[in-house]
C-alpha cells in the first residue's frame, strides 16, 4: 500500500517556496504526497507585493479532520513542515504528528525550522523561535535549521565545525534526533565554500559545496533541499548519501538559476533533483 508524504506549509501560486519549492521534488522522486497550505499567496514575499490569505489553525485542523476521516493517517509515512506564521499551527502539526505517529509509529518527522536567516534576521511573528526551540524541535525526528536558526535554537554562536558538531550531538542526544545545520559558513568551512552538516547522536558528517555568486539568490533553497533530504531518506537511502544528494540537487538548482531569478528552476532543471551532475562528499567528521 503506497505511503503519503504530508507536507504541511505555505503556498504560493507563483514561483517556488514552502509547498511550491516541496511538492514537485517529492514527487519526481516517487513520492505521494498530500499538501497542506498554511496560507495561500500570490507569490512569494521575494517580490516584495502579495496578494492572498493566510490560513488559520481551525482551518488547517479542519482539513486533517478531513484525511482522518479518509482513513489517511496510518497511510502517512512522513511529516514535513516548514513556515509556520504563528505558533497555534505549530499546535496543529503537533498534534497530528502525534496522531500519526500512534498509527505509524515508523512515520519520520522532519521539521524545517523557518524563522531568520543571516542578513535579514528573525521574520516571523514574535514567539515562534522559542515555539520551535521548546517544541518542534523536541517533537521531530529530523530538524533542518540553517546556521542562523541553529544559533538560535542552541542559543550560542557557532564559530567553527567542531563546535557545531558538539551544539548539534548535545541536541541530538537529548532528543534522540538528526540535526541538519545548513548554510554553515565559519572560517574553517573556507571562504568560497557551504557547509551542509548532518549530526546524530553517534556520528556526523559534512558536505562542502561551492559558493555560488548569485544576487538575489532564490527562494524557497531551504524548502526544496529539506523536500529532497525527506524524499532520499524514505527511499531508504542513508544519512550521508541522502545528503550527499540532497546538497548536490540544490547545488545544482541554484547553478541553474537565471542571474535575478527569485525562483529555483525546478521544472526546467527536473533531472538535477533526481540524478544531480555533480557530487560531493559526506566527510566523516
Amino acid at each position: 500500500m503506497t505511503e503519503f508524504v504530508l507536507s504541511i506549509q505555505s503556498h504560493v501560486a507563483y514561483g517556488h517556496a514552502g509547498n511550491s519549492a516541496a511538492v514537485f521534488p517529492l514527487q519526481r522522486l516517487g513520492h505521494e504526497v498530500l499538501p497542506v497550505h498554511t496560507v495561500q499567496f500570490s507569490n512569494h514575499t521575494g517580490y516584495g507585493a502579495f496578494r492572498g490569505q493566510v490560513f488559520d489553525a481551525a482551518h488547517i485542523r479542519d482539513v486533517l479532520a478531513g484525511l482522518d476521516d479518509r482513513g489517511i493517517l496510518p497511510r502517512i509515512g512522513a511529516v514535513l513542515s516548514g513556515y509556520m506564521g504563528d505558533s497555534s499551527i505549530g499546535d496543529v502539526i503537533l498534534e497530528a504528528v502525534a496522531r500519526i505517529k500512534a498509527a505509524n509509529p515508523a512515520a519520520l518527522y522532519l521539521c524545517d525550522p523557518v524563522f531568520g536567516d543571516v542578513g535579514r534576521g528573525v521574520f516571523v511573528r514574535p514567539g515562534i523561535p522559542e515555539y520551535h526551540r521548546s517544541h518542534t524541535v523536541k517533537a521531530a525526528d529530523i530538524i533542518t535549521p540553517n546556521q542562523f536558526e541553529f544559533e538560535q535554537i542552541c542559543d550560542s554562536t557557532i564559530t567553527s565545525v567542531e563546535q557545531a558538531v558538539a551544539q548539534a550531538r548535545q541536541l541530538a542526544q537529548a532528543t534522540h534526533k538528526t540535526v541538519v545545520v545548513t548554510s554553515l559558513t565559519t572560517p574553517d568551512v573556507g571562504d568560497t565554500q557551504l557547509g551542509t552538516l548532518a549530526v546524530t547522536p553517534e556520528r556526523a558528517w559534512l558536505v562542502r559545496t561551492p559558493q555560488i555568486q548569485l544576487t538575489p539568490l532564490p527562494n524557497g533553497m531551504g524548502d526544496a533541499f529539506s523536500a529532497i533530504l525527506l524524499g532520499h531518506l524514505l527511499r531508504r537511502v542513508a544519512l550521508p548519501q541522502a545528503l550527499e544528494l540532497a546538497t548536490a540537487s540544490l547545488y545544482a538548482l541554484v547553478k541553474h538559476t537565471q542571474a535575478g531569478s527569485r525562483d529555483l528552476p525546478l521544472i526546467e532543471a527536473q533531472q538535477q533533483i533526481v540524478e544531480p551532475a555533480e557530487r560531493f562528499e559526506a566527510v566523516e567528521v
